[in-house]
């Protein structure tokens, strides 16, 4: 079995659809045989992952999956290799900035507070 790389794309429709055109970018990890396989899981993944739900206006907010525009064999043989990469153009780089760093700081916080706190199993 190989492990694979791949991206599914999701639009996010809010309402009628009346804003800006908005879509999620995933990444899933797949195992499988080969290539082609791998494929029709991501699809699989993709197909099953569609929702639509209420928001909190009660507007109906769907998750349409798009497609599968990138599928990459993993082949890891070190730590702290690139797995994914992605320009962004913010129209705002204060809020950009401040939005990376905030989640960074909750990210570490939440790290720094399992550690103070051990499981109980």
């Amino acid at each position: 079995m190989n492990w694979y790389l791949a991206k599914l794309v999701f639009r996010i429709i809010c309402g009628a659809g009346d804003h800006r055109p908005q879509f999620d970018e995933q990444l899933h990890l797949i195992k499988a045989g080969d290539a082609a396989e791998a494929l029709k899981k991501a699809y699989r993944i993709g197909y099953h992952n569609g929702d639509t739900f209420l928001n909190h206006h009660d507007e109906p907010v769907q998750w349409k999956f798009v497609n599968v525009p990138e599928l990459v064999p993993l082949h890891v043989t070190e730590e702290g290799i690139e797995m994914y990469s992605r320009i962004e153009e913010p129209d705002d780089l204060d809020s950009y900035l401040s939005l990376i760093h905030h989640k960074a700081s909750v990210l570490r916080n939440k790290e720094a507070q399992s550690l103070a706190s051990p499981t109980i199993l």
